[in-house]
């Protein structure tokens, strides 16, 4: 998707709260990592939301320039869920359907949305990350790369994005 071209949507379950996001994703991977795992079992235990851990461990993310996504609807209905108070990691919920949106890690450039809060049309996964802590009774299978950590690819797309950007870490005040 060119930067001119319209934009996408990202939404919760019932379509109070949205974003436009413009341009292409930066990545679109499966986390495997503890945070990841911890945090959607929590959303489904004490939200009651859809799952957005798959039955192999993997969190199905797609990350976006934070420069290129944008609050159309619903501020008012996000709430953040931190694993930790001091987290850097904050997880937006949507409270009206009890929605995982998104998460932000608030020192860096980029959002990671869910990957069921957008439409089909965003390019297939390209890796899997973090698999050192996928769970003991899971193999993976090499239809894609598998990354014990973040891999060399992983962060150059990450650092490449912020470059384009002029290195700065737009604030997100939602």
């Amino acid at each position: 998707m060119a930067k001119s071209s319209k934009p996408m949507t990202a939404s919760c379950r019932c379509g109070q709260v949205g974003f436009a996001i413009r341009g292409a994703p930066i990545m679109h991977v499966a986390c495997y990592c503890t945070s990841c795992r911890t945090a959607g079992r929590e959303f489904e235990q004490t939200l009651g939301s859809l799952p957005v851990v798959a039955d192999d461990g993997g969190t199905d993310l797609v990350l976006y320039r934070k420069d290129r996504v944008f609050q159309a609807a619903g501020a008012d209905r996000l709430s953040e869920h931190r694993l930790k108070p001091d987290s850097p990691t904050r997880r937006m919920i949507a409270t009206c359907c009890n929605t995982p949106m998104l998460l932000e890690f608030t020192k860096g450039h980029w959002l990671t949305f869910y990957r069921d809060r957008l439409p089909e049309e965003i390019p297939a996964l390209e890796m899997r990350v973090m698999t050192e802590d996928k769970p003991a009774a899971v193999t993976l299978h090499n239809d894609l790369p598998n990354h014990a950590t973040r891999s060399s690819k992983f962060m150059w797309k990450l650092l490449s994005s912020w470059a384009a950007m002029g290195f700065r870490r737009p604030q997100v005040t939602w």
